[in-house]
């Protein structure tokens, strides 16, 4: 976190400070500022803070489905792992 990174979200301009690189920094502020522009474009006459949360949630929903996903991934490979080691052991011995 050597300086803050200006970025700009939803014609606002922010100071972040992070420890990833700049570039990474910029990607994510890219995003949000598309999603939010994307809620706009299609909701009529919702706040700033209501576009926000919008926002967040959908970020939030993305983000709990993936880690869902991960879980499923991560419960079969250690399944089939058990799965091989039984093979083995039973071809070993």
């Amino acid at each position: 976190m050597d300086k803050p990174v200006k970025v700009t979200i939803f014609d606002h301009e922010y100071l972040i400070k992070s420890d990833e690189v700049e570039e990474h920094v910029q990607e994510i502020a890219q995003f949000v500022n598309n999603l939010f522009e994307e809620i706009n474009n299609n909701t009529e006459g919702l706040s700033e803070v209501k576009t926000a949360i919008l926002a967040a949630f959908h970020i939030a929903s993305d983000y709990l489905h993936i880690a869902r996903d991960r879980d499923d991934i991560l419960k079969d490979i250690q399944k089939r792992a058990k799965s091989l080691n039984y093979q083995i052991d039973s071809v070993v011995k």
